[in-house]
């Protein structure tokens, strides 16, 4: 079930887009992106490299310069430890290529999704010192690392830690919370409460890009070679879902337009792999394709493999690379629709249908796709899932929520059954002794307050719009707002009383409708769907005329223009 809802927000339209000379359609998009005030509405559109906060406005950079610039002047030898997924491996590929820069001593190492866990442990740090290691420096991770760092410390090694992650804390007895920071030598996080930089919902590899802004002011580099970094900001900050507002959005659209034509040997390959050479790359391609082949080397393998992936500058050794990540994510596609399709069968013919909270157990799902499938799961149903696999130590998953369903809170009142657990409102990570699954789904089950109307999915439309008023110019403008992604959605355009008429399936798996939209007055407009082909025409075959949800493009073939619309939901 879906209840579409339209976004009503209030500005003066037409004032907006007479002082930028956009539609006022354009106008009311970016009011509904809560973008208000003539100079924010700039910097959304035409926001450079140049509106960026200065590097020196992070709590610790300045120290962190120092230090480190002091240890590459003593030739010390400095090891980078980032993480597995795609922001950690693409902030470990920046600090590596920044530090390469100013000549310093330094390789890397990243923790096995298995046999290491998420972040820092002592093990990592104990190889480090045995191999001669001075300093380590942390990125997309290390923040929550106290006991670890104490370690490291204990060596009388040096740390330096940058992050992104929520900052740990404890209550105070006056119901406040206190900060609980590592000890390390320097912490940069913008997150910290006493950090007075601007913009806090950068990823790790920007927080690492705004550390080698540093480090190339420091040594005298030139600024330009910070360009070239830019495409793998980029690609973290898509790929690790990032809200695409403020200094994110500039720095995902600047990397982009580098991307497009990047000098990286071994992301030309990628791109090349999957057949993307000759389009324009957008946030799409990145979080749907190129950044699921980073991700699965982390999921299935090893990140070092990735990351060996954009180090690589041989032409012919990087195309076996990338074909190597690509046959590595289609084999991680395959098994999670295996897993997903299992879960399903759960769902549907078990007990667990009913339950307001789905808590799935697939012991033999590869632990590291349970939150891809849970998340398929929460999608098909509407309801909070947990999907949980067997692991080295008793049973593992992941959860993904709905907004109504706070689940980290949720988990707090099922500790007593978890060894483990952690998360945020909308995803949370769970370990716990087999025995104890079904009297898990049991509680966070009772306590649910969880209602229908909560499970119903809400579909957002921007401007209810006619087809008439979709004009080649329209759509030219809409190019302004990208890129699209969390915090800055494709707009959605609706109208009433669409007759969807000649509708033919296409494409291998059949999966592409094409038809012809026609308003009451008879006014025609090409249009397509992506999905389940047959299933479409069937259901559109059950009555005449439709309320359509849809986002207009244009459509290029055989150097011929013409206008159409993307169907996106019926009512």
């Amino acid at each position: 079930m879906e209840r579409w809802m339209i976004t009503a927000k209030s500005a003066d339209f037409k004032k907006i887009g007479e002082e930028f000379r956009i539609d006022p359609v354009i106008a009311r998009l970016i009011r509904n992106r809560d973008i208000v005030g003539n100079e924010a509405i700039r910097e959304y559109l035409y926001g450079t490299l140049e509106d960026l906060p200065s590097w020196t406005r992070m709590k610790g950079l300045r120290e962190a310069v120092s230090l480190i610039q002091k240890k590459i002047d003593e030739g010390k030898n400095i090891r980078i430890i980032g993480d597995y997924d795609i922001d950690g491996v693409c902030s470990t590929y920046i600090l590596l290529q920044g530090l390469r820069q100013t000549g310093a001593s330094v390789d890397i190492d990243i923790p096995d999704r298995i046999k290491d866990g998420y972040g820092l442990n002592e093990e990592l740090i104990a190889r480090a010192y045995e191999q001669g290691i001075d300093t380590i420096i942390t990125c997309d991770n290390g923040i929550s690392a106290s006991e670890q760092i104490a370690y490291g410390k204990g060596l009388g090694m040096t740390i330096v830690v940058t992050d992104h992650h929520e900052v740990p804390f404890q209550e105070t007895e006056d119901g406040g919370d206190k900060e609980i920071l590592p000890p390390a030598d320097v912490v940069v996080n913008p997150k910290q409460k006493a950090c007075g930089y601007p913009f806090k919902g950068l990823c790790g590899a920007g927080v690492a890009y705004k550390l080698v802004c540093g480090l190339f002011e420091q040594f005298g580099i030139s600024q330009d070679a910070l360009e070239e970094l830019l495409e793998f900001v980029a690609i973290a900050t898509v790929g690790d879902v990032m809200d695409l507002q403020g200094e994110n959005r500039i720095l995902v659209r600047e990397g982009l337009k580098r991307i497009q034509n990047t000098r990286n040997t071994g992301l030309r390959e990628l791109i090349r792999a999957n057949q993307l050479e000759d389009r324009k790359i957008t946030s799409y391609h990145i979080g749907f394709i190129l950044g699921p082949c980073m991700n699965a080397s982390g999921r299935l393998s090893t990140a070092k493999r990735a990351l060996s992936l954009l180090e690589c500058r041989d032409p012919s050794e990087a195309a076996v690379l990338a074909q190597d990540l690509k046959s590595l994510n289609d084999s991680r596609k395959d098994m999670t629709a295996k897993a997903t399709e299992e879960a399903v069968q759960m769902v549907e013919n078990t007990a667990l249908g009913r339950d307001k909270v789905l808590v799935i157990y697939l012991p033999e799902c590869h632990e590291s796709l349970a939150g891809i499938v849970a998340g398929r799961i929460r999608e098909r149903y509407g309801k909070p899932a947990f999907v949980l696999t067997r692991a080295e130590e008793g049973v593992k998953g992941s959860g993904r929520s709905i907004e109504a369903f706070p689940m980290f809170h949720e988990l707090v009142k099922c500790r007593e059954y978890l060894t483990k657990f952690g998360g945020h409102p909308m995803a949370a990570g769970l370990s716990l002794e087999e025995k104890n699954i079904e009297p898990f789904r049991e509680k966070i089950n009772s306590g649910c307050s969880l209602t229908e109307e909560d499970f119903v999915s809400k579909v957002l439309i921007d401007v209810p719009m006619p087809l008439h008023y979709i004009n080649k110019n329209l759509i030219s403008q809409l190019s302004l707002l990208e890129p699209f992604g969390k915090g800055n959605t494709k707009p959605l355009f609706a109208q009433k009383k669409l007759r969807l008429m000649g509708a033919r399936v296409f494409g291998k798996n059949k999966n592409v409708v094409k038809m012809k939209a026609v308003d009451e007055t008879g006014y025609p407009m090409e249009a397509v769907y992506f999905g389940d082909g047959e299933a479409f025409v069937q259901e559109i075959s059950q009555k005449e005329e439709w309320s359509v949800a849809y986002y207009p493009e244009l459509n290029s073939y055989m150097g011929r223009e013409t206008l159409q619309i993307v169907v996106q939901n019926l009512q």
